[in-house]
């Protein structure tokens, strides 16, 4: 019955009110976040009607970058939220990475930065754990692949040269970005992390392959160490 109830009551709207019509008539930049998730939501849950659970799942996550930004397990403890629910929003959440990274994969990466940290924030925001990971660039500096090297509590002794090095001259990459988050929300780079990016930059250097920079994500901010000039 709430439900239902629920579903009357957004049957009542008028027309330019509903997020599909409102779409459809003025296109899909004139709706609000809630508006354009409650189409993909599609439904409500009892008592609650989707335009109102879709601005409560923002509001609750800080937003929509958070919300598409958390986990896959996190997601099932959400009232509301089915398999369907969940499998729709991933797969939202994966599309905008694909989108970025073929972006990257057709253009330098050093003619559109904020494309990478775009990209680095859907692939490193909202992990519960330090990932390194690395952008190994073409000739063109054109995405060859984003790869997670290591993970863990990031810190000198875990993140092994040799490795990335190796995995570089297996794609025939000339460059590299460096990337890394902190769970912690501090945007800034720590002394260690000036330290690794000297080792590696010095370590790639042999190869000639070049550093371009070293980002740091958290939370929805990012640092690049080469714009301070510490990379």
């Amino acid at each position: 019955m709430a439900e239902a109830n629920a579903a009357s009551r957004f049957s009542l709207l008028p027309p330019d009110a509903r997020p599909r019509e409102k779409m459809l008539a003025r296109g899909a930049a004139a709706l609000a976040d809630s508006e354009l998730l409650a189409i993909i939501l599609r439904t409500g849950i009892a008592g609650t009607d989707v335009l109102t659970l879709s601005a409560q799942l923002l509001q609750s996550h800080g937003g929509l970058r958070g919300l598409l930004n958390t986990p896959s397990a996190e997601l099932k403890k959400i009232k509301g939220l089915g398999q369907a629910k969940r499998c729709e929003l991933l797969a939202v959440f994966e599309l905008a990475r694909r989108a970025l990274a073929q972006e990257l994969a057709e253009q330098p990466a050093l003619q559109s930065p904020l494309a990478v940290r775009q990209y680095l924030q859907l692939h490193l925001q909202g992990k519960q754990h330090e990932v390194f990971c690395v952008l190994f660039l073409n000739t063109q500096n054109q995405l060859i692949a984003c790869e997670e090297m290591f993970r863990g509590t990031l810190d000198s002794a875990q993140v092994y040269p040799r490795e990335i090095a190796t995995r570089a001259l297996q794609l025939a990459a000339r460059s590299v970005i460096l990337a890394h988050n902190h769970p912690s929300g501090h945007a800034q780079a720590s002394p260690s992390d000036v330290r690794l990016t000297a080792r590696l930059r010095d370590a790639l250097a042999l190869l000639d392959i070049g550093l371009l920079d070293h980002i740091i994500i958290a939370g929805a901010s990012s640092y690049s160490m080469a714009e301070r000039g510490e990379c």
